[in-house]
């Protein structure tokens, strides 16, 4: 195998596999990349195998060469090497060469490294999956989906199946869930040409994090495949498959509440600053609890105390508030986080009693749902 190719090209197809190698695997192989070349381009594979990513360089991309091909072949090369060696050479014309043995030559300028490389051979197969059912989404409102619900997955693995976020495809409208039972993150959105059958699928909430560091802020359709073990994420020149969780989500829909004693509009920004800049004194201590209240003439107050270092109390004036006076606690950091996904619009928060969840929407649109547990302060 032998070709030529620009620096930039390679690195950027690098940094998307790069994602999917870890140093953690099991298998020896997998801390390598399978490099590919055939007639039409250059293969990139790596792979950690819950994750695996393969980006795919052609021969010339907007009628610039970018790949000359000598000879076809593959290769498996030490990943955290090979992506160092690359991203340091000197110029931006690298030349890869394998002779016998899998010894791999990369030259750029006056520098030649030698590597050794393993059998392509050996490397895992992408996994098999049948494409008759596929569906497009346009990738920004991917990421935005990603970014709206990602942040509520479980960080323990006490229960592995909440470590993900519960896709549901039915009626036309896609359905993502995230909860780790503090609180609950819910996206719906439409989307045209869905599956006739209901799925409902786990994706791992760091393969949908990668996948975010991947796509980008485009109109541009990702189609995705759903199969019983595994998710196909397709972008113009990247595969991206994800094993999916096995379990049970849990029916959520039951946790939301269906009728409320106080409803306040108040603007997200603002309520987000003053949450933040009064988790300053909750931080030191474990949970970070901050208290609401209503206080009449359409004031709301956010205060906080740490017996230690201080208090902190600050009125915000809302659009409405309507229903019962309220005195509420919660975790900061979980209402900052709701508050940035719902991000900067006026949001409405529906709230059915001090310990009972509450409810935050946007005011023009139920598309995002956040739900958080308050906390219990004596």
């Amino acid at each position: 195998m032998k070709f030529d190719i620009t620096r930039d090209s390679l690195l950027e197809g690098l940094n998307n596999v790069m994602k999917a190698v870890s140093s953690k695997t099991t298998i020896p192989i997998l801390t390598g990349l399978k490099l590919e070349v055939l007639d039409t381009g250059l293969y990139i594979t790596g792979s950690d195998s819950d994750i695996t990513i393969q980006t795919f360089i052609p021969v010339e991309k907007n009628g610039e060469q970018i790949i000359r091909i000598a000879e076809t072949g593959s290769i498996v090369l030490q990943a955290r090497v090979f992506n160092e060696i690359v991203r340091k050479l000197p110029t931006n014309d690298v030349e890869i060469e394998v002779t016998n043995q899998f010894q791999t030559h990369i030259r750029s300028g006056k520098s030649e490294f030698n590597l050794i490389g393993l059998d392509a051979t050996e490397y895992p197969l992408l996994p098999q999956i049948e494409e008759n059912h596929q569906f497009f989404i346009p990738s920004d409102l991917l990421k935005s989906i990603i970014k709206e619900t990602v942040f509520a997955v479980s960080t323990s693995e006490s229960r592995p199946v909440l470590t993900g976020v519960n896709w549901v495809v039915k009626d036309g409208e896609l359905h993502c869930v995230a909860t780790d039972s503090h609180r609950l993150a819910r996206r719906k959105t439409a989307v045209k040409d869905l599956p006739n059958e209901e799925y409902t699928v786990v994706i791992p909430g760091k393969s949908l994090n990668e996948l975010n560091k991947i796509l980008e802020e485009t109109s541009s359709e990702v189609a995705i495949v759903i199969t019983q073990q595994q998710i196909l994420f397709k972008t113009e020149d990247v595969l991206f498959y994800s094993r999916l969780l096995e379990g049970n989500y849990p029916d959520t829909s039951r946790l939301i509440p269906s009728e409320y004693k106080t409803t306040i509009i108040v603007n997200g920004k603002s309520l987000l600053q003053a949450i933040d800049r009064a988790s300053l004194l909750a931080r030191e201590e474990r949970n970070n609890v901050v208290r609401f209240t209503t206080i009449g003439q359409g004031l709301v107050e956010v205060s906080s105390n740490s017996p230690e270092i201080g208090n902190v109390e600050e009125q915000i004036q809302s659009e409405s508030i309507e229903g019962e006076e309220l005195k509420i606690s919660f975790s900061a950091k979980y209402m900052m986080d709701a508050l940035k996904a719902i991000d900067g619009q006026d949001i409405k928060i529906l709230f059915s009693g001090a310990m009972r969840p509450f409810v935050l929407k946007s005011v023009h649109d139920d598309s995002i749902l956040q739900l958080i547990l308050p906390v219990r302060t004596y």
